[in-house]
């Protein structure tokens, strides 16, 4: 949520900072801003609204002249999107500008203090209590005074800094918000993500919690929350600079679609050695994986689902029981892990607040944490005992695709490692797995050649309320993601329900020509879904049925079929999906919605 981006160096600062928050936009805001340092004094620049009001009132930062600066996309949280509650916030003399993502918890109390001082606020914001606090705790030594500020607040923050008595430096700190920390020959940047500096540097640096970083432009120092100077190693990022543009799609949603078949293929290969599945980042000898008792995996919207389905398959192959939980749910419950458990955790930011939440206390309470994660350096990564990249590369469209399609196949390459281990799966099963494992991408291929077919038939429900989607089993997993994807994208009322709870009062929802998408991919569930169909077919719904190759005798139940190729019923989420996916992005694209940033939604969601 909310992008921070900040240079300091040779360049214009202006330009760049409006470039690399073009960059984070995918993270969702409603009001942006610019501080830069002209040669006398900090200058600031905001608006409510998109980034292109900012771009447009400094003519593409031409009006805003400075080596240093700091900008910001926000998010509302404390105040409604205004300019005066846009960032950055400043202190009453315009001598110090800060921007923040993250929530200051205890900001009233700190803010009524303040007032008691003589401080007045124009926002209705938590941040701006941040620039009065260094305003009084600054007595000509900026770190000491961003040391003492961050003693005393609670929450979470990312902070970008300006002090005007120090125009050769900005300084950054950071707790449980996303920052990292870029360099180049040119100078020094800060940034809540790598796309927005990728175009700049390949070297970052990742901020940990409580730490505090000064960047001048030809030099760059951290220190921890008590002013020790730390040494910390910079990461080479490798990702290919062109996979954050669009490369000719209309929308990174539909190249980010495109890319399921490498993703897919990026993440199984490297794992698969003559035939055998190789993980060596689970760090556990295959005596540590037979004493596994339980599973349970934490995790949030998406990637929730791909743990529905991971439920299934791991249970299913390795027979072992596991639980999903919505991490949100997770931390408050006072979850009971039993001796022998472990905990999965699947982000694709790695910044998910909530699942990182879910992380630390399963590990405060003893237990092994595997990280299914997909930004190398993530907070989610560093901190959990293994982590298990899905190497989708960066992911821009909110409403995520490849990264969910990446997180089925590290699923199965698990599931698969634990069966073979633990001797549920003999050999000609685990070689039969092997060779449909391999198929899917050309599979997800042959099913993308079919988005005109599917364009058409989403033509027909341009202006519908209300759609259904229903399965059972690994199916009932599918709907809930292909329901999430339409709703996120096009703003249709969607929901998702197991098949065979439809008769205990979901069914009176059905009205006639109500548009019921029924997954049946599984084949001892295939005649139960066939009912289901029928029910719904009796209260006047039309219904689209996604299936297997073969299974014609669903068109004498259904209106509409899309058939997958065959494969393993424990892979076939992964085909299954990739229809749904086009359907809900022609169906966004006919209402002339914002396909790749969909309203109140953020790619990271890093608060509560």
């Amino acid at each position: 949520m909310c992008g921070i981006v900040g240079y300091i160096g040779k360049e214009q600062a202006a330009p760049i900072i409006l470039d690399g928050l073009a960059r984070l936009e995918y993270r969702g805001y409603d009001s942006a801003g610019m501080a830069v340092f002209d040669g006398k004094a900090i200058r600031t620049q905001k608006s409510a609204g998109r980034l292109k009001v900012l771009e447009n009132l400094t003519r593409g930062g031409e009006d805003m002249p400075g080596n240093a600066g700091i900008g910001h996309t926000r998010w509302a949280t404390h105040g409604a999107p205004s300019d005066n509650n846009a960032h950055p916030h400043i202190n009453g003399k315009g001598t110090i500008a800060v921007v923040h993502n993250g929530i200051i918890e205890n900001y009233i109390p700190l803010k009524k203090k303040m007032e008691e001082k003589g401080y007045e606020f124009y926002s209705e914001t938590d941040t701006e209590v941040l620039a009065h606090l260094l305003d009084y705790y600054y007595r000509g030594n900026p770190l000491e005074a961003i040391a003492k500020v961050l003693h005393r607040v609670e929450g979470s923050y990312a902070l970008g800094i300006l002090f005007a008595d120090f125009p050769d430096e900005i300084y950054a700190a950071r707790k449980d918000s996303p920052l990292i920390v870029g360099k180049n020959e040119s100078g020094c940047f800060i940034a809540s993500d790598v796309p927005a500096i990728l175009k700049y540097t390949r070297t970052v640096y990742y901020m940990d919690n409580q730490e505090i970083a000064a960047l001048r432009s030809d030099d760059l120092r951290f220190y921890s929350v008590d002013q020790e100077e730390l040494k910390k190693e910079a990461v080479t990022i490798d990702w290919d600079a062109d996979a954050a543009e669009k490369a000719g799609y209309e929308h990174f949603m539909l190249k980010e679609m495109y890319e399921q078949p490498r993703t897919i293929s990026d993440t199984i290969s490297p794992r698969l050695q003559n035939d055998e599945i190789v993980i060596e980042e689970l760090k556990m000898t295959d005596e540590e994986l037979l004493n596994i008792k339980k599973i349970h995996i934490v995790a949030c919207g998406s990637a929730y689902h791909a743990g529905v389905t991971g439920k299934y398959v791991l249970e299913g192959l390795a027979r072992i029981p596991v639980e999903v939980d919505v991490a949100s749910e997770f931390r408050y419950r006072d979850p009971i892990l039993e001796d022998g458990a472990m905990v999965i955790v699947i982000s694709q930011s790695g910044e998910t607040a909530d699942t990182l939440a879910a992380l630390r206390e399963s590990k405060a309470k003893g237990f092994k944490v595997l990280a299914i994660v997909n930004v190398v350096g993530s907070s989610i990564a560093r901190e959990a005992d293994a982590c298990l990249y899905t190497w989708a590369g960066p992911e821009i469209a909110v409403a995520t695709t490849k990264a969910y399609s990446a997180q089925l196949a590290a699923m199965y390459l698990l599931a698969m490692k634990l069966g073979k281990v633990r001797g549920t799966i003999d050999a000609k099963r685990y070689r039969k797995l092997l060779a449909d494992l391999k198929c899917i991408p050309d599979q997800i291929e042959l099913l993308l050649g079919q988005k005109e077919k599917i364009q058409h038939f989403a033509n027909r429900y341009l202006g519908a309320r209300d759609i259904f989607f229903i399965g059972r089993g690994i199916d009932y997993a599918i709907s809930l993601e292909g329901s999430l994807k339409l709703k996120e994208i096009s703003y249709i009322h969607s929901e998702a329900y197991a098949a065979g709870e439809l008769k205990h009062g979901t069914i009176s929802l059905i009205e006639d020509q109500t548009l019921v998408v029924a997954l049946s991919t599984q084949p001892e569930l295939f005649k139960k879904t066939i009912s289901n169909i029928v029910e719904v077919k009796a209260r006047g719904a039309f219904v689209m049925a996604v299936t297997n190759e073969g299974n014609k005798e669903i068109e004498k139940a259904s209106d509409y079929v899309v058939y997958i190729p065959e494969t393993d019923p424990y892979f076939s989420n992964s085909l299954a999906i990739i229809p749904l996916q086009l359907f809900a992005y022609y169906i966004a694209v006919g209402r002339g919605c914002d396909v790749d940033k969909p309203r109140n939604l953020a790619k990271s969601v890093t608060v509560e």
